[in-house]
Order: C-alpha cells, then structure tokens, then sequence
C-alpha cells in the first residue's frame, strides 16, 4: 500500500518531534545539578585573629578543591563577617553535574584531608544536597 504525501509528511512531523523532544530531555539531565551546601560553626578561640588564621586556611583548603576535583563544577566559600557571632562561620556552596559526582567528591582523598582540618575546628555541620 502506498502511503499519501500527506501521510508521509505527517509522518515525518512526527519523527521530528520525537526527536526534539528526546534531545530537550537529554538538555534538561545535563541542566539539573546537585547544590551541595554545609555550613560549619567553629568553636571559640582565644582571638579573633586566630579564629581567623583557622577560617582563612579552611577556605583555602575547600577552594584549592576546584583544581584537584574534576567532578566539582563550582565552588564558593563564604565567611560570616561577624567573627562574633552565635550563628555558623563558615558556608560551603559546591555544584556536582549528579549525585554520582557529589558522592566521588566526598570520598575523594584531597575531600577528605580538607574535612580533617575542619573536623579539628568545627563544632557544629549542617548540610543540605539538592537539585536546581
């Protein structure tokens, strides 16, 4: 049986918008990413210059990760800018392509010596993964 022209082309509308539609969704997998976020509350110290020699070798600790994590796609730090203050010092917001790739980071050996300088300092973590 012969198909019409016309339902050939309909057809072939069909086919293309299948095809949009499996490359939209390949394009929305690569847009979703994880936003890793842990904020740390340092204990006290003697001064606020030493507390924040420790906040200064912490935040090149977590930033020099960038360079050694290939699955790490962003990093910021962010320092409280009251020393004094009851809340937390210390904000960690790291992007990760999936969970997949956040959880290479965590178990990464360079992860892991920076998570041992903060553990020596840090009295309280909070975190919260998710997708954006």
């Amino acid at each position: 049986m012969k198909c019409s022209a016309f339902l050939q082309a309909k057809i072939c509308f069909v086919e293309q918008r299948v095809e949009n539609v499996n490359f939209a969704l390949k394009i929305i997998n690569y847009i979703v990413m994880i936003n890793h976020v842990v904020m740390f509350k340092l204990k006290k110290y003697d001064s606020e210059s030493e507390k924040q020699d420790v906040i200064g070798s912490i935040e090149d600790g977590l930033l020099s990760l960038k360079d050694k994590i290939a699955e790490l796609k962003y990093i910021e730090v962010g320092v409280n800018y009251e020393l004094a203050a009851k809340s937390y010092d210390i904000c960690l917001i790291s992007h990760f392509e999936n969970l997949e790739d956040l959880d290479v980071y965590r178990f990464h050996p360079e992860h892991l010596k920076v998570t041992e300088l903060i553990g020596q300092h840090a009295v309280e973590r909070a975190a919260v993964d998710f997708e954006f």
